[in-house]
């Protein structure tokens, strides 16, 4: 079978085609994998939930400092392959430059918890997209704000294997956004917040910004949203990614 199939949306495609023949190492290894059809119902889906922990919100300048993620087989959460990764700094391509987003945690810290020393005390950036790529292998990833995740974990691969990162993605935020639609007084400031769309399937409140944690909430989250979707009708991938 194809690591390609024509199935994906076809800008897609052609960015994975792309990006497949630039790659080398574990992403190159990745995009030997098959992804899962379009039509593939959710019932047997397969997705990795990830979670990165950065230093902000702007995937272009800020620093991965964790990476969690967690198997979703159908309706089963595989806690037996979940993992979390503290990525220690790289080297600044500037030391003496105090802007560099790689000079240290910051005022990051107040939010994640994982200071200069704990981060310090990490593995490298490329073995955590490694263990990342080696794990959505085959997968569709999810995340809540997949933009951001999918974003920081390309940039990491142009980096260290040559190529962005084009992977399938759900995303449990923009489902958030299609559910509350049908109860449009529902929606109010901050509630498609991993946390606070978690409020509306009564899902217990973890604390947050720990990469593995967020990352098996946005797992739960996605399967109390499921749920609701196939109240309706069958979910099958395209529908999950429309």
């Amino acid at each position: 079978m194809s690591p390609l199939p024509g199935h994906l949306h076809h800008r897609q495609h052609r960015r994975r085609q792309r990006a497949a023949a630039r790659s080398t190492g574990p992403l190159a290894a990745y995009y030997a994998a098959p992804v899962p059809d379009d039509r593939t119902p959710a019932a047997e889906l397969r997705l990795l939930a990830v979670d990165v922990e950065t230093t902000g919100l702007d995937p272009a300048t800020d620093r991965v400092l964790s990476v969690g993620f967690v198997p979703v087989d159908g309706d089963a959460i595989v806690l037996a392959g979940a993992r979390q990764v503290i990525v220690r700094p790289e080297e600044p391509e500037e030391p003496d430059d105090p802007d560099d987003p790689d000079a240290g945690v910051g005022q990051s810290a107040v939010f994640h918890g994982l200071t200069d020393d704990v981060v310090a005390a990490g593995a490298p950036l490329a073995e955590a997209v490694e263990a990342t790529l080696e794990a959505c292998a085959g997968r569709v990833l999810l995340a809540h704000w997949a933009t951001l995740e999918v974003g920081l974990l390309s940039r990491a691969c142009e980096r260290h294997f040559g190529a962005p990162f084009v992977p399938p993605v759900v995303d449990t935020l923009l489902l958030a956004r299609r559910l509350s639609r049908r109860s449009p007084d529902e929606t109010r400031s901050g509630e498609l917040r991993l946390w606070s769309a978690r409020e509306r399937y009564g899902l217990p409140r973890y604390a947050a910004h720990a990469a593995l944690t967020d990352a098996l909430a946005c797992a739960e989250l996605y399967l109390a949203q499921v749920a609701e979707l196939d109240a309706d009708r069958r979910v099958t991938l395209k529908r999950l990614r429309s």
